[in-house]
């Protein structure tokens, strides 16, 4: 085995482990329950809110920032739809038995995640219009990235990926 596959083993076990510890957490009523309101707002809802509020609040002034949050998505979208149908990566309580799944699934695979990307994108772009929400959007990106190990749906390196593709996309948007 050569020292590349070793260490991509390593790290997929330890990837494993760490999703196993994550989805243990899910066990206690209150954090499934947390976690899969966190994952159905951050499916769209949160995210759709926040634009109706900002367009309700700031009027023509928040137009801007709603049509680049709605192109982010739709990019993000197209994204990581292609990515998941190259790699075909099995969600991973398909693959352990020992990972349960507690939320609903969009799709049967796993990697990237599109909520986490999604989550990263639309804080980016609307804090750099609107700084102020930073203390609303973060926080709720966090809990939505969480929520994908903890309910049994991602890898945690299924988040991180995701979390990287959404600021990449959002940062090339912004720098257009």
């Amino acid at each position: 085995m050569s020292l590349l596959s070793l260490s991509l083993q390593q790290i997929n076990q330890a990837d494993v482990r760490l999703c196993q510890l994550c989805n243990r957490q899910s066990k206690r009523f209150s954090v499934r329950h947390l976690f899969r309101i966190a994952s159905r707002l951050g499916n769209g809802v949160f995210w759709y809110t926040l634009m109706i509020g900002l367009l309700l609040r700031f009027q023509m002034a928040a137009v801007p920032a709603v049509l680049h949050m709605l192109a982010v998505g739709l990019i993000g979208t197209l994204i990581y739809k292609f990515i998941k149908g190259k790699t075909l990566r099995p969600r991973p309580f398909n693959v352990y038995p020992t990972i349960i799944c507690v939320g609903k699934t969009l799709d049967q695979f796993s990697f990237p995640s599109g909520h986490t990307m999604h989550a990263v994108a639309f804080s980016m772009v609307a804090v750099a219009y609107f700084p102020g929400l930073f203390w609303l959007v973060t926080p709720f990106a966090v809990l939505v990235a969480l929520s994908r190990p903890i309910l049994g749906l991602h890898y945690p390196s299924d988040v991180l990926a995701g979390a990287a593709l959404g600021a990449v996309i959002a940062s090339a948007s912004l720098s257009l």
